[in-house]
């Protein structure tokens, strides 16, 4: 098939990678050891995010998709088109770097975003299970290390956990901090087995300095944990979960509420909206947690890009169709 020639100052989703190189947080460290790769973590980073504005999913549908869009193959920095077990290989690599990316513009967009001067810095922390792809693997049947006659094409990275909502889950965690205003937006995301606890996973990034510190922390009963607050406070931010406000307290109660409805399951929806990722498409944590995670990143680029321009902070949805459906490749 002949390669796609329209100018890249007419691709849609050439001009969407501009912000992205833009505001790349710098390249990971050099490998010491071992020969030099023909292509960088950043191009496999940006790729991801091309998948999540066109949607293709599988390895195969992604290297089609390189092997006849010359100009954004160009735009990625790929030397030449890779081949299919590298593409899933480095996918499946993503997740760090996708997650220290959203942690490092979490910060720039805590610098660079204003305020009102009387206004306190409120972001909000909560976490959301996603299903994985693929047929039941019980959880009797993973601790016994049977697989089931006629199970195939299982998600086996993926755990279960229970929550009081959805009952039992088999798939994914994703915990998300955003930014209360002027808009919601990302500031800090990972993205791990469903059984690992919200707080703890809380507590390990603030440690490593990847959660963003606020003066006011919103979050449900989980993030509630003493561990969790003592350090959130030694490190200068304020907790305003359930465990912490008093019995009689229903205004704050109410406040708190309304602030994570506001900042939490607004940016959830949001995002979901934009990317259309509203399930797992691939399976396995490298490859489900690229998408997501990309999807969050652009969604914070795009804000940022929006900012910086004097454009609605929350126009992010329209951006991305039109690369999706304008795009030359």
């Amino acid at each position: 098939m002949p390669e796609e020639t329209t100018p890249v100052g007419s691709d849609a989703l050439v001009r969407l990678l501009h912000p992205m190189k833009e505001n790349y947080q710098g390249p990971p460290p050099r490998r010491p050891r071992g020969n030099p790769r023909d292509f960088s973590a950043w191009s496999f980073l940006f790729l991801a995010v091309v998948a999540v504005v066109l949607r293709p999913s599988q390895d195969s549908e992604v290297h089609n998709l390189l092997s006849r869009a010359g100009r954004l193959r160009e735009a990625l920095e790929f030397i030449r088109v890779p081949h299919r077990p590298t593409i899933g290989r480095r996918l499946q690599a993503q997740v760090p770097e996708a997650e220290a990316q959203i942690a490092a513009l979490g910060q720039q967009l805590l610098t660079e975003v204003e305020r009102g001067a009387e206004e306190s810095e409120i972001s909000a922390v909560d976490g959301r299970r996603d299903e994985a792809a693929g047929p039941l693997w019980h959880k009797s049947s993973r601790e016994e290390g049977s697989v089931p006659v006629g199970f195939r094409n299982g998600d086996t990275a993926s755990a279960w956990s229970q929550s009081g909502y959805r009952g039992w889950v088999q798939g994914y965690r994703l915990v998300r901090q955003g930014l209360g205003g002027p808009a919601p937006v990302p500031l800090f995301a990972v993205w791990r087995p469903t059984n690992e606890n919200e707080a703890v996973l809380a507590t390990t990034a603030l440690a490593a300095n990847q959660l963003a510190v606020t003066d006011v922390l919103v979050g449900a009963s989980p993030f509630g944990a003493p561990d969790f607050t003592d350090q959130y406070a030694q490190a200068g931010g304020g907790g305003l979960t359930p465990p912490q406000v008093p019995l009689q307290g229903h205004a704050w109660k109410a406040a708190r509420s309304a602030s994570r409805k506001e900042t939490s399951d607004l940016l959830f929806q949001r995002i979901l909206q934009a990317s259309g990722l509203k399930a797992c498409q691939v399976k396995g944590r490298g490859r489900t947690g690229a998408f997501v995670l990309a999807s969050g990143w652009l969604y914070q680029l795009i804000f940022l890009d929006n900012y910086r321009h004097g454009r609605p902070m929350a126009d992010i949805k329209d951006l991305i169709d039109d690369a999706r459906w304008r795009s030359a490749a």
